[in-house]
């Protein structure tokens, strides 16, 4: 696995230092800059390939808010997670951040577990990206005849292989197998083992999160459990309902970004799919039932709603 390269951006030296300090360990390729300008003439060098990048939000010139809003502009920079540090931390300043981009959020003073969470957690979700997009041209051709169909998978990773595979039917690929991944893993952790957000974040904090999914899945109880995503074409769409075999949950509270949530490692993912992957997101009471639809990639101008 190759090294992940971090920019951090901060005009206090002092913070810079303890977020080397802290990332120390790591093995991170770190890259330190001390003004929002500097950070954007690093990020657009032809050749900059970063994983990630930490952002002090008040800086003077080019502040966080600022550089964030060009990061997500740009077609070659807009998939790299940004965690956004701040001691600005209401309601209102956070909701700021999370529409201008920032998934993830540290408030400062922090500690260096805090840190090291978070980047964790940002990280893998980027891995899970472009492994996701990385699979998307080998599918093309398998899906050329599909009318409706039905689909089940049970573990974490055959469900990001289906997503990679049924997102080839719309007309932005990248980002509706991000979104369908999104929900056949909530089914399968959330749904079928149980696993609600204040637990998640304990395990993403541990560091064990998925090898406690291995270890639910092996369990009596919930070997036969599955989550199945039917497909079916409409006339200028594509209806896909996805049903886990989970008693349901309060859907509601994890439909739009909520501020309290900012600074937990995981919670923003339904959220995220609403917004960036489907025309409709749709979940069905007890809540173990979501349906959501997407232009099909070649519908008319005609045929679209």
């Amino acid at each position: 696995m190759s090294v992940a390269k971090i920019l951090v951006v901060d005009d206090e030296p002092f913070n810079l230092d303890i977020v080397s300090e802290y990332l120390d360990e790591m093995d991170f390729d770190l890259v330190m800059v001390e003004s929002g300008e500097a950070a954007w003439e690093a990020l657009s060098l032809p050749d900059s390939c970063f994983d990630l990048v930490l952002l002090d939000r008040m800086m003077p010139g080019m502040d966080g808010i600022m550089l964030l809003r060009k990061i997500k502009a740009d077609e070659r920079l807009h998939s790299i997670p940004v965690i956004m540090q701040t001691a600005a931390t209401s309601p209102e300043q956070v909701r700021e951040g999370l529409a201008a981009g920032a998934f993830y959020y540290l408030t400062k003073p922090f500690e260096g577990e805090a840190l090291q969470t978070i980047i964790r957690s940002a990280l893998d979700d980027m891995r899970t990206r472009r492994e996701l997009n990385a699979n998307l041209a080998d599918n093309a051709i398998a899906l050329s005849c599909i009318n409706d169909g039905l689909f089940v998978v049970r573990t974490l990773e055959e469900a990001r292989r289906l997503a990679s595979l049924i997102a080839l039917l719309g007309p932005q690929p990248e980002t509706l197998a991000m979104g369908l991944s999104e929900l056949l893993v909530n089914g399968i952790e959330h749904g079928n083992l149980g696993i609600d957000f204040a637990e998640k974040s304990r395990l993403r904090e541990a560091d064990c999160w998925e090898s406690e999914i291995q270890r639910r899945l092996s369990l009596p109880e919930n070997e036969h459990k599955v989550v199945r995503l039917k497909v079916r074409r409409e006339v200028a769409r594509w209806v896909f309902e996805i049903r886990d075999d989970g008693p349901g949950f309060d859907w509601r509270r994890f439909l739009d970004f909520d501020p309290e949530r900012a600074f937990a490692p995981n919670g923003r993912g339904i959220a995220l799919s609403r917004q960036l992957s489907f025309l409709s997101l749709t979940y069905i009471p007890p809540g173990n039932q979501v349906v959501v639809t997407v232009l099909r990639g070649d519908a008319t101008e005609d045929e679209a709603p």
